[in-house]
């Protein structure tokens, strides 16, 4: 259960983490969906990534 809700927390700290970033510039000119494509795979990915770290490191202090 903690799991969705940590889930859910880290996302939104990634969201607003990466809206920081200009994803737009390594892209060429026109390439709006390419970018949004990008912009939503490294946002989970990077969710996936901190989650499962952070529940790894609890379940080792354990």
């Amino acid at each position: 259960m903690y799991n969705l809700l940590l889930y859910s927390i880290i996302l939104v700290i990634v969201i607003w983490t990466m809206d920081g970033v200009n994803i737009n510039a390594i892209f060429k000119k026109n390439r709006i969906y390419q970018a949004r494509v990008f912009y939503i795979m490294i946002v989970f990915s990077i969710t996936y990534l901190v989650t499962n770290f952070i529940i790894d490191f609890i379940n080792c202090l354990k």
